[in-house]
């Protein structure tokens, strides 16, 4: 029994779900204690300082992780320790290029009113160069399919962070400035271990290759578009439904969305895990594994999703409550909740289809892919908005947007990996009975 327990602990899986369900509680925690010991203005300054460097930073995942863990995965030692000094030199002039936007910005400041630009300006690219380490360090962790790694990261960051803002209350020194020192301090700290295990990776800098950068740079150029495009899919609703229904619309909206991460959590978990393991097959030109990972990985979580989406739709109102509260309740709210549930069985399977087209160099495909949704969704907002005048116009909206992803993804990977598209039902059942027949042995 115990040896089936340490078993489960130490399942990759296991350790990036526990890893992301670890970090959105201490993110709770830690807003929750924000809330109480900080006076509202300042909190505000600090949610519109983390939603810009969250933005920004945006551009720098999506320019070199699908990059180096595509590249990294399943290659030889000297290509792997070539793809890491590449992606660090990369790294090192996105940075560069912060600092030389942001400190002739310092200049300006005694003109600036607005306090969270200040702090912006002030104190992005630090940020940014602190934490450069970190995503490096977490990306080639995710290459090499090291999920405890990654949990010890991330709750050490959090965890310190977390530590410090508690010792600035104790003290009575908890400011915006010493909220944004704690903050680089939480990532300095991590660093510090990241060195402590030579997780480093700073003298693979001087293996970097011309043609590797290269390879990295045109192809970043695409997955970095995909990334923002992917980001401005998930909040255009919202900018459209403010412009047009307003916020108290925005409130109603935000409640389903967040209900949604009982379905994003476990997504992005299986994803962290699918895509080095992917990349690898692919790496080692094995065309037949790559379908094979392909149907486990989408079709195992689509499955799962059937029966969790067909508990939501019965308990929709009942997440609205403890959610948002009684007055949300008689809203759209649990509704829309079960709109999304019900085209979020999809979800696994144009994920991982986009992530097939970065894994088989088609990056461009998939960029185009999420271009032509965003549009859709765009299009479908107005149109739902204007046809109905709530919420449900949006929510419609929606449901094209997703299945145009999922027919795309499948044409365009068909075409380069063989498979048919009830695979992924059929084999995530065998899949799934599989694993439950083993766990009664």
């Amino acid at each position: 029994m115990w040896q089936k327990l340490l078993n489960i602990i130490r399942n990759k899986h296991f350790l990036s779900l526990a890893s992301n369900g670890i970090m959105a509680v201490l993110a709770v925690v830690t807003v929750g204690i924000l809330y109480r010991f900080m006076k509202p203005a300042e909190i505000g300054v600090w949610f519109f300082f983390m939603s810009v460097f969250i933005l920004l930073d945006t551009f720098r995942t999506g320019f070199l992780q699908t990059a180096l863990i595509k590249f990294y995965a399943g290659a030889s030692k000297e290509r792997a320790t070539t793809v890491v000094g590449s992606t660090w030199y990369l790294g090192l002039i996105v940075t560069a290029i912060s600092f030389a936007i942001t400190i002739p910005a310092l200049l300006a400041l005694p003109y600036i009113a607005d306090a969270g630009t200040k702090i912006v300006i002030q104190w992005f690219s630090v940020t940014f160069l602190v934490t450069l380490p970190l995503v490096i360090a977490h990306w080639v962790l995710q290459a090499e399919q090291r999920f405890d790694g990654i949990l010890y990261l991330r709750v050490i960051n959090q965890g310190s962070f977390l530590l410090y803002i508690l010792a600035l209350i104790w003290m009575d020194q908890i400011t915006i400035q010493n909220l944004m020192i704690a903050n680089v301090l939480g990532v300095v700290t991590t660093v510090a271990y990241i060195i402590y295990k030579r997780w480093l990776h700073l003298a693979t800098l001087k293996k970097r290759t011309r043609e590797c950068v290269q390879e990295i740079f045109h192809f970043g150029k695409y997955s970095v578009g995909t990334t923002i495009s992917a980001n401005l899919l998930r909040s255009s609703d919202t900018f459209i439904i403010n412009y047009l229904l307003g916020p108290a619309a925005v409130a109603v909206y935000n409640i389903p969305q967040r209900l949604m991460e009982i379905i994003e959590i476990p997504l992005r978990s299986f994803i962290a895990t699918g895509m080095p393991a992917l990349s690898a097959a692919y790496n080692e030109n094995n065309q037949a594994e790559v379908a094979k990972l392909l149907k486990k990985y989408a079709g195992i979580l689509t499955v799962i999703l059937i029966p969790v989406a067909a508990v939501a739709l019965g308990l929709a109102d009942i997440g609205v409550r403890l959610l948002g509260g009684e007055q949300y309740v008689s809203s759209e709210a649990a509704n829309l909740f079960r709109i999304f549930m019900i085209f979020a069985i999809f979800f696994p399977i144009d994920r991982f289809m986009g992530i097939t087209l970065d894994v088989i160099h088609q990056p461009r495909l998939n960029f185009i892919k999420v271009v032509i949704m965003l549009v859709i969704n765009i299009a479908g907002d107005f149109a739902g908005i204007y046809l109905l005048q709530n919420l449900y116009g949006v929510a419609v909206a929606s449901i094209p947007t997703f299945l145009f992803g999922v027919l795309f993804g499948y044409i365009c990977v068909k075409k380069y990996v063989r498979l048919h598209f009830f695979d992924f039902f059929t084999t995530g059942y065998r899949e799934i009975y599989t694993w439950i027949q083993n766990r009664r042995k």
